[in-house]
């Protein structure tokens, strides 16, 4: 792998693979009784955060603590950013520091690559989002789930697996990463949005894109609904929210339109009844919580690889020993 993780269009289709089946080793850690690995003790990790986003700093600081990582926490709020410091000084106060990588999410697009390509910080960066641009972890992530569900194995991929990914397209970077990563693991990826809701320029990205959501589920082996960023809105992009729910939620009717094997997906948070009905979140065919759970799984992966692990992240016979046991 290369020394960052700033987008999933730079992953090559083998180094996505690593990453799952690295992930794999990492999911057995948490059907241990002490769910802990000595793999990055000595090292630091700095979740460097200009945006709020609890489920993606929690899940980083888990991934961090069960390879035993030293962890700073930094919150854009309260700190010396919020009395106007710039990327550069923060950067160059955590060098000063040691650290070894730094997660950020940035409210800005482009700021983890701005960090990745400066000599402020000479560890590696992980993109944890940035403005409307990327998030590579959650379509690593996604693309794990989906890989566990619809072939399963080490070394797999997603080939020939249609996946449907449902509304605020303009403002997602979830989408984005995913629609990169799954076309490089041989997905055909269909977007589908109101017209307002497709990025400009779309017709160049690696997938196809639809208005007609019915005719996009018939065939879908695994639907993920988007999260309307009404935040990042500034304009209208919709009549109203019962008009987008009509056309682009995913109801009992239009769950009936997918193959029985499909998966529903979604990245969180979701906003109950307008992108979703909760009886389908909490239904046997979603799959939410278990994106959650992976998530964890993934980030342990990346931050193993980019820290220089080049040897299985977990051997055969130290699983009961002296990692589990603290020492």
């Amino acid at each position: 792998m290369k020394r960052h993780l700033i987008s999933t269009a730079d992953l090559t289709r083998e180094d996505a693979l690593l990453i799952l089946d690295t992930a794999e080793q990492m999911a057995q850690v948490s059907t241990r009784s002490v769910k802990k690995l000595p793999t990055l003790r000595g090292r630091t990790v700095v979740n460097l955060f200009f945006e709020d986003s609890t489920r993606t700093r929690t899940s980083f600081e888990v991934a961090e603590k069960r390879l035993s990582a030293d962890v700073i926490n930094f919150s854009a709020k309260g700190s010396s950013v919020s009395k106007g410091e710039s990327l550069k000084d923060t950067a160059l106060t955590l060098q000063a520091m040691g650290a070894d990588a730094v997660v950020i999410r940035h409210s800005a697009s482009g700021a983890p690559k701005l960090l990745a390509d400066s000599d402020w910080l000479h560890g590696s960066v992980v993109n944890a989002g940035d403005g409307t641009h990327e998030h590579p972890t959650q379509a690593l992530l996604d693309a794990f789930t989906m890989r566990r569900h619809l072939n399963p194995g080490v070394g797999h991929d997603l080939a020939g697996r249609r996946v449907t990914v449902v509304g605020d397209v303009l403002h997602s970077r979830v989408a984005r990463s995913n629609v990169h990563l799954l076309h490089t693991l041989g997905a055909e990826v269909t977007l589908v949005a109101p017209p307002t809701l497709m990025p400009f320029g779309v017709e160049t990205w690696p997938c196809r894109t639809s208005y007609d959501l019915d005719a996009a589920l018939t065939k879908a082996d695994a639907v993920m609904m988007l999260r309307v960023q009404r935040e990042r809105m500034n304009a209208a992009y919709f009549p109203t929210q019962r008009e987008y729910t009509r056309r682009y939620g995913l109801d009992a009717r239009r769950l009936a339109l997918l193959p029985q094997h499909a998966l529903v997906m979604h990245p969180g948070p979701m906003v109950r009844g307008m992108e979703i009905e909760s009886s389908i979140a909490d239904s046997d065919r979603a799959v939410i919580v278990e994106q959650v759970a992976n998530g964890v799984s993934v980030r342990m992966a990346v931050l193993y690889l980019l820290l220089g692990g080049s040897e299985p992240a977990i051997t055969t016979s130290s699983a009961n020993t002296s990692e589990e046991n603290g020492k």
